[in-house]
Parts: structure tokens; C-alpha cells; sequence
């Protein structure tokens, strides 16, 4: 037997075997958050829908994003736009059919793009039949959810808890005569992963939707999922100006962050790695929502999470902060990245203000920092047009939950619509999204300049940056395995990213300054390397794309930010 044909045996025996296939795929990708009901309308109900996006995939493809991440999709009343599931195994009718996601997953697959899902395991819809059972009183449902009985002779909360959405975390049930637990709208009770039977169903309800040809899960609020036994009062924040029904009333050290939750993403690692196993199928990933300190994010890559979500870029930094604050950001997030993880940096999604509202006229820095920092990026949808907040929506008009359980003179505070309206395709009726009379949001008024269609044509337009940079990101040594250097510059007015690998460099320098141009000397941290070919520029910045440059004098005008590369003079 030739050398080889047995290589061969053995390989197809490894098969037949079962293996986990390419494994840390999600190292340095691009992912892309979808939010369904504003991508793209297929059927012209106004609200975008699963063959919506399928019709969009090419869009991906040609942008260089390797995964989309959907917003919930199940089957809900919609009290909180699918994050109350009535259904976990459900497509809602809104967004279309289970054949619908297999078609979309199939042709994704094709263009290879990776479809990951959002999983909410926290809570469920109050309308979901197990909730339903469970108030009865029936069977093995009973303490499928958190039930107390109150204080003062059961007429008051159980405990303290707040909810996030104001007020008590607790709701009165007259059938059961017992409290039940929500941390979030009193529509979204939590389910009881004390119980067995609650962690069998969730892993079970994993496996039918990777059975559909998703390639992973982005875990929702998992912080939350366990509380603390004995349910004992929380302590006073202290915080000014915070009433006693708002969430930050309190110091919540009882209801998130407990080691339980941890454990169980470790539980469905296994169930993702076992079901990649057996049937042949690359690495599965987990990502993991948690607005939590840096010790207990950085933890979740102990416990199986591929991607925790690193939302410091959101919470951590703002429009006043300096080049010095970012890199702190940076370093301390890098530092603490294990070896065998992936850093990951996440500028907006769908409960934050959109990065071109939140840094007017600096946008592009936002997004050339991500893509350009080791890891993976993660993109909001719009981000890659500069789509800004719509700030002047109604209350009328306002659809988020956490906006009208307020009232007309507070909503504009609470509301997250802004961030969420439809994504600008074109200059046509209703940018693009949809061909109906009205649209579930209002599309921004600014469509008819701002649209992808537009930006595809011009010479130099956000899009056109953000492809050349998820083209640099899949074509550069340096960004995929370089060194990272990173320099406040200029009197803490530059910041310097500085990717470094043999004969190559990629660099990236942001002039933070409003109002004052900037000229850097990075020829230090680049020996030999005199000269450089400009590869991007924020837009507007008069900087010429593919002009060469010396790394001794750099010119940045106010609030531009340039990338380039440089490779040792011969």
C-alpha cells in the first residue's frame, strides 16, 4: 500500500470518526449584528424579515463580514421585539417561516458566511406555555420558574430586587397566589436553571437549532442567569439623583455575576463541541452578553465563550475622552485576553446609540480602530454606511418598551428606536427597506445622501473604507498574527495603533483633536521603514487613498485618522 492511499484511509477513518472542523474560524472575523425587523422587507409589511436578509447575503459577502449575528427571531408577543419568547423552537411570523431560515442559512453557507443566533436563555414570554403551567400549578412546570412568597402576609415583594425596566423585580400571580422573579419587563419572567429539567429543555432547544444550520449562539444577559440562594435583600448604591424604582438604586451583587453561570456556558460548550463532533461540522461559537467589571468578563473565556462581548469601547470611553483613555481601554483588555483567546471589540448594537451620533465626525475612527486592533470586530448594521441615530422620532411613533412604559416628557432618555430605525439601501421610497406606506420606524430623513448605493459609487465613502479594511484585515500578515504597540502621541492628542510582524507594519493613527491638524513621527517604532502607502483615510479628511507618505512626518487635520502600511526600505 502506497504511503499515500493509507494517509488517505486514515483520514477518511478520522472522519467517519468524527472531528471538530475548522477550529477558531471566529479568530480574526468580522461579524455583523443583524436586527431583523430593520434590515431589509421582502414582503412589504414594513418590517424587515428573513427573506429580507437572504436576498441581502451578497452584501456580506462583498463587505468581507464572515459571520451575522440575528436578533431574536422566535416566535413572541414582541412586548420587548423577541427578546419575550413564547417559542423557543418558532420562527415569529413576522420575519417569516422555519424554511425561510434553512434557505437563508443554506445560501449563507454557500457565499460562506456564518450564521449565528441570539439565544435568550434568561426568561421566557409570559405567554410561553411552560409559564402558562407553571402559574397553573401543573406537573414537573411548577418550578420551571423563580416563585416566592411575599412579605407582610404575601401582599409585598418577597425582597428589594429591582427590575431593569423600573420598579420591583417581582410580579404578583393571583392563580398561584406566589411572586415570580423578572428581572427585566414584567412580561419576561426568569426561568429556574436550579432546576434540571429547565437546563435539559435549553440544551435540547441548542441542538434543534444548530439541527437548522446555525453556527453558533450569542448568549443574551447571561450575567443574570442565576441568583442568589436565600434571595436577601440587595444594598443601597448610594448613587445622586437615582430614585429607589430605578434599577441603579441598588448594588446588584445578588443577582448577577454567580459562578452558576458560568459553569453552564461550560455545560453548552460541551453540547456545541459534541454536536460538531459527531456530525462533522466546523467549531460552533458561543458569544456571551455581559455588561459586567473586567475580571468577570475576561472569565467567560475560561468557561467556553469564544467572543465575550468587550462593550468598553461603549461604556468605558466617549466623545471627550483622550488617545490616553482608549489605549488604557486597549491594554487592559489585551493583558488580560488569555493566549488561547481572541480579543474583541464591539463599538454599538441595538441598545446604544450608533458610533457617528455618539463621535460626531469621527465615525470612521471607530470603525478603523476595531477592524484594525487584533481579534475579532463586530459591527452594528449601518455602522458600515455612518448611519446616525433618528432623534426626532415621536412619542407617538416610539416603539421600544423601555420608552413607553414612560411617558411623553421622559421617553427620549429611555428610548433605544434612534439606533434601530431601517437600514439606507438606496435613494428610493423608504431608503430601500421597504416598499410599504409606512415602516415600523420612521427611516432617518438624511436617506437620500446617506444610502449604500450612494456610497458604492463614490470614490471614497465610508463603505468604500470599511471594504478596504476588511480586505487589509484578510490580506495582512500583520493583522492577523502582528504585534501590538500602542502609543498616545502628540501630547495625548494621537493615538497610535501599531501592528508589527518581520518585514511588515500596519498603522493606525487617529488625531483626537477637534480643531488643531497633527504631524507624527512613528519612524521610531518602524525601523528602516522611511516610507508608507496611505491604505485608508476617514472621509472628508483630504488624505489621498494609495498616496505614499513618510513615517517621520505624518499630517493628520483635525479628527481624521489614516491607516497605512510600511515595509523596510531595500
Amino acid at each position: 500500500m502506497s504511503l499515500r492511499l493509507c494517509c488517505t484511509i486514515l483520514f477518511i477513518a478520522g472522519l467517519a470518526a468524527g472531528e471538530i472542523k475548522n477550529q477558531g474560524w471566529w479568530k480574526n472575523t468580522v461579524f455583523y449584528q443583524i436586527y431583523p425587523r430593520s434590515f431589509m422587507d421582502s414582503n412589504n409589511d414594513g418590517i424587515g424579515d428573513l427573506k429580507g436578509i437572504t436576498n441581502r447575503l451578497e452584501h456580506f459577502a462583498e463587505s468581507g463580514i464572515g459571520g451575522i449575528w440575528l436578533s431574536p427571531i422566535y416566535a413572541s408577543p414582541m412586548v420587548d421585539f423577541g427578546y419575550d419568547i413564547s417559542d423557543f423552537r418558532a420562527i415569529d411570523k413576522t420575519y417569516g417561516t422555519m424554511e425561510d431560515l434553512e434557505q437563508l442559512t443554506a445560501k449563507a453557507k454557500k457565499l460562506g458566511v456564518k450564521v449565528v443566533l441570539d439565544f435568550v436563555p434568561n426568561h421566557t414570554s409570559n405567554e410561553h406555555p411552560w409559564f402558562i403551567k407553571s402559574y397553573q400549578g401543573i406537573g414537573k412546570y411548577k418550578d420551571y420558574y423563580t416563585w416566592r412568597r411575599g412579605r407582610e402576609n404575601n401582599t409585598q415583594p418577597p425582597n428589594n430586587w429591582l427590575s431593569y425596566f423600573s420598579g420591583s423585580a417581582w410580579k404578583y400571580n393571583a392563580t398561584r397566589d406566589l411572586w415570580y422573579f423578572h428581572q427585566f419587563e414584567y412580561r419576561q419572567p426568569d426561568l429556574n436553571f436550579t432546576n434540571p429539567n429547565v437546563r435539559q429543555e435549553m440544551e435540547e432547544i441548542l441542538r434543534f437549532w444548530l439541527s437548522k444550520g446555525i453556527d453558533g449562539f450569542r448568549v443574551d444577559a447571561v450575567p443574570h442567569i442565576f441568583e442568589k440562594e436565600g434571595f436577601p435583600d440587595e444594598p443601597l448604591s448610594h448613587k445622586p439623583g437615582v430614585t429607589s424604582q430605578n434599577h441603579n438604586y441598588l448594588e446588584h451583587i445578588y443577582v448577577k455575576d454567580d459562578q452558576r453561570s458560568y459553569d453552564l456556558i461550560k455545560t453548552w460548550r460541551k453540547v456545541l463541541d459534541d454536536w460538531s463532533d459527531s456530525h462533522n461540522e466546523d467549531e460552533k461559537v458561543i458569544m456571551t452578553e455581559a455588561y459586567a467589571s473586567l475580571d468577570n468578563t475576561i472569565k467567560w473565556y475560561d468557561y467556553g465563550s469564544n467572543i465575550p462581548f468587550n462593550f468598553n469601547f461603549i461604556t468605558n470611553v466617549d466623545n471627550s475622552s483622550k488617545p490616553s483613555d482608549f489605549k488604557k481601554v486597549i491594554d487592559d483588555w489585551i493583558t488580560r485576553t488569555p493566549s488561547y483567546g481572541s480579543a474583541n471589540w464591539v463599538m454599538g448594537n441595538h441598545d446604544n446609540s450608533r458610533i457617528a451620533t455618539r463621535y460626531p465626525g469621527r465615525a470612521d475612527q471607530m470603525t478603523m480602530l476595531a477592524m484594525i486592533l487584533p481579534g475579532v470586530a463586530v459591527t452594528y448594521y449601518g455602522e458600515e454606511i455612518g448611519m446616525v441615530d433618528k432623534l426626532d422620532i415621536t412619542w407617538e411613533a416610539t416603539q421600544d418598551p423601555q420608552a413607553c412604559n414612560s411617558d411623553p416628557e421622559h421617553y427620549r432618555a429611555l428610548t433605544r428606536d434612534p439606533n434601530r430605525t431601517p437600514f439606507q439601501w438606496d435613494d428610493t421610497k423608504n431608503a430601500g427597506f421597504s416598499k410599504a406606506s409606512t415602516t415600523w420606524l420612521p427611516v432617518n430623513d438624511n436617506y437620500k445622501e446617506l444610502n449604500l448605493a450612494k456610497q458604492k459609487l463614490q470614490q471614497e465613502s465610508h463603505y468604500k473604507l470599511y471594504q478596504t479594511l476588511t480586505k487589509l484585515r484578510s490580506t495582512s500578515l500583520a493583522l492577523k498574527n502582528g504585534t501590538l504597540d500602542t502609543v498616545a502621541l502628540n501630547n495625548d492628542s494621537v493615538l497610535a495603533v501599531i501592528r508589527k510582524i518581520a518585514d511588515e507594519a500596519v498603522v493606525l493613527l487617529i488625531n483626537f483633536s477637534n480643531d488643531s491638524p497633527q504631524s507624527i513621527d512613528v519612524s521610531e517604532y518602524l525601523p528602516n521603514a522611511k516610507d508608507a502607502t496611505v491604505k485608508g483615510a476617514s472621509v472628508g479628511s483630504g488624505i489621498e487613498w494609495g498616496s505614499i507618505i513618510k513615517t517621520s512626518d505624518v499630517r493628520l487635520p483635525p479628527k481624521a485618522s489614516i491607516v497605512f502600511a510600511a515595509q523596510p526600505n531595500v
